[in-house]
């Protein structure tokens, strides 16, 4: 895996990791609890940005009705739903569907770095893309945040900035970006403390990529 390519505000992007489910409500709408910021709700709607939304306010048609520690009661198109910070994934309506897009436009921040969010096994994550990484990487608390079984796969030794450490090679059963998703990729987990999950080239050779400006575009190869 590379040396981290940048910086972030770690406190929002851990707040973004701390992601509960996304929840398909009846009109395909995603929302993602992220996290709690005093008692507004942080809430990802279909993959956008975090918006902090108090009780009695609307974001984009979903209404926060009460907020109460890890748990945000949520009311979209007349139904009420409660998400929990860290919950396996709730639906109302239909059930997550599989993505059967086939390209994913990306966007670099203001560094030139590109983040995104996604879902790994179903379960929400923030991704940034890392071209010189061999693998997805992900760290030991985000593996354990969304369930990854990760002391059964093989134990590696992963090259770092700061030296070796001890990690565990396993397959992901499914990462997805926007509405593209692919199905057994390789990862590797490190204790080495990340806000984000380095999206690497187990991932990124599935894909033909093309850069152009400030926009990396992802057709889809198989």
């Amino acid at each position: 895996m590379s040396a981290l390519a940048c910086r972030r505000n770690l406190g929002v992007a851990m707040a973004m990791l701390a992601g509960a489910a996304f929840s398909p409500m009846a009109q395909g709408q995603a929302v993602t609890l992220a996290g709690m910021l005093g008692g507004k709700a942080l809430l990802v709607v279909d993959g956008g940005e975090p918006k902090s939304v108090a009780p009695g306010e609307t974001f984009q048609g979903v209404r926060v009705l009460s907020t109460q520690g890890e748990v945000a009661v949520l009311e979209v198109a007349g139904r009420r739903q409660t998400l929990r910070v860290g919950e396996s994934p709730v639906s109302v309506g239909q059930p997550i569907v599989q993505g059967k897009g086939s390209r994913i436009v990306l966007s670099a921040d203001s560094q030139g770095h590109f983040f995104t969010q996604g879902l790994v096994n179903s379960r929400p994550v923030q991704f940034m893309v890392d071209t010189g990484a061999t693998t997805i990487g992900m760290s030991v608390s985000d593996a354990d945040r969304i369930g990854l079984q990760y002391k059964q796969g093989q134990a590696v030794q992963v090259s770092t900035a700061n030296g070796v450490v001890p990690g565990w090679k396993i397959r992901l059963s499914s990462v997805r970006l926007s509405d593209v998703e692919v199905r057994d990729i390789e990862a590797v987990i490190t204790p080495i403390s990340m806000p984000f999950v380095l999206l690497g080239n187990s991932y990124l050779t599935r894909f033909q990529m093309t850069r152009n400006n400030e926009q990396m575009v992802l057709e889809k190869r198989y």
